[in-house]
């Protein structure tokens, strides 16, 4: 059974890289590219993987796998996240060092992408097997990476805490405080104002600006969120302090709908670490009822592969802002975009996150802090600079909104390519 489930999260990893190989040749043939440059970056430059031995509770030792893949470093260092999660595979990394390369192309960060993961289940693991988790596979990966040459960051189920083991185990073994090794720490540790909630700003900056292009007011918009961690707790905060009726929630075990609104103050108060609310109410509906609700605004921004072809016709919304990597799937994007719903995809609309991270990276090279404020000015300034480009490419080109990133992300790194003489 074990062996099933494996192989089926294999073929849908996989599948999550071949569709993403086809917009990115698409991209560039668009572009007008020779066949070459998409020979290059179809696949990452570099690729790890590595065993990290972990002393566990029960005085047993146990070997976890681990990767990182570093995309295209034509631009600059690579950089991006690095998650725990059982389901953790290599196609998967390499499809997500290659969405990190197009969001910094797409808000025009001098990086490339990065992706790193290790196989493991955080939620069953004590707090000191996750710092030796933590620990050894910063050891392992310790010659590929560095500030001027990989940065991770947090991902699904990592944070702040982890984050700091890391660049604590990474000073140590260059024998100097290193805190642009990595971003996404804490304050205290050289973190920057802000991080915490960059992607749900990030969401938010395009939510409006989507909104505005289909003539909708946030004020009573009504909004789904599937998903309630990081992201899409914090946007469901944000959006109801703006006005918007919050109508539907999810997480792991079910989805909450109320269409008069939800009590967002509430359910934030009583959330876990993991996102985790719906277990407390007896009255819930399954993620697939909550994708189908009547709304105007629907936030995926969970897991991947969560609006397909078997369910695009069914969703009600006008606007799709993809929060998560990959909720929605290229054929899915088609139908949508045939049904004049407007989707802003994962590439542009999450791109908050490794906007200010490249901002926390900033001030760690510089050794000088920007106030909260400061941040938040400048992440309007990049988020909506990157929106306009994508909707105004897919608007003189006549493609759908995921092309259109695809395009303007893929560009940069291409021409840095080019004029480096690598093709």
């Amino acid at each position: 059974m074990a062996d099933k489930a494996a192989e089926s999260t294999n073929n849908k990893h996989r599948d999550l890289l071949e569709s993403t190989q086809r917009v990115v040749q698409s991209a560039l043939q668009k572009l007008g590219y020779p066949e070459e440059v998409y020979e290059l970056l179809r696949e990452p430059v570099r690729l790890m993987t590595v065993r990290i031995p972990v002393r566990m509770d029960d005085g047993s030792t146990k070997i976890f796998t681990g990767y990182r893949a570093q995309h295209n470093d034509a631009v600059g260092p690579t950089k991006g996240g690095v998650r725990f999660h059982p389901e953790v595979s290599e196609d998967e990394v390499k499809a997500l060092s290659i969405w990190m390369s197009l969001k910094a192309g797409i808000v025009d960060l001098p990086y490339g992408g990065g992706k790193g993961g290790i196989i493991c289940d955080p939620r069953e693991m004590s707090f000191r097997e996750l710092e030796g988790v933590s620990r050894g596979y910063v050891r392992a990966i310790s010659q590929i990476v560095g500030p001027t040459k990989d940065i991770p960051a947090p991902d699904v189920m990592t944070n702040s805490q982890i984050m700091a083991w890391m660049m604590d185990e990474y000073s140590r073994m260059d024998e100097f405080n290193n805190p642009g090794f990595i971003t996404g720490k804490p304050i205290v540790l050289g973190g920057s104002e802000g991080r915490e909630t960059a992607t749900a700003k990030g969401v938010t900056i395009c939510l409006r600006e989507a909104a505005k292009q289909r003539g909708i007011s946030i004020e009573g918009a009504r909004v789904v969120i599937q998903g309630f961690g990081n992201a899409g707790s914090y946007l469901a905060k944000f959006m109801h302090e703006a006005g918007a009726k919050v109508i539907g929630i999810s997480d792991a075990y079910g989805a909450l709908h109320d269409p008069d609104g939800l009590d967002i103050d509430y359910l934030l108060d009583r959330r876990d670490s993991f996102g985790t609310v719906t277990n407390l109410f007896k009255s819930t509906i399954s993620n697939k009822e909550l994708l189908e609700l009547d709304c105007d605004i629907l936030v995926p921004a969970a897991v991947e592969n969560q609006i397909t072809k078997d369910n695009a016709h069914n969703i009600k919304a006008q606007i799709v802002i993809e929060a998560a990597n990959g909720p929605t799937t290229f054929e899915a994007t088609e139908i949508l975009t045939e049904r004049g719903i407007l989707l802003v995809p994962d590439v542009l609309a999450s791109a908050g996150g490794v906007t200010v991270s490249y901002f926390e990276w900033v001030q760690n090279n510089q050794g000088y802090y920007w106030e909260e404020q400061e941040v938040e000015e400048k992440l309007e300034k990049v988020m909506l600079k990157g929106f306009q480009n994508v909707y105004q490419t897919a608007h003189t080109r006549r493609v759908d909104m995921r092309l259109a990133a695809y395009m303007v992300g893929v560009r940069k790194m291409a021409e840095a390519s080019r004029f480096r003489g690598w093709i």
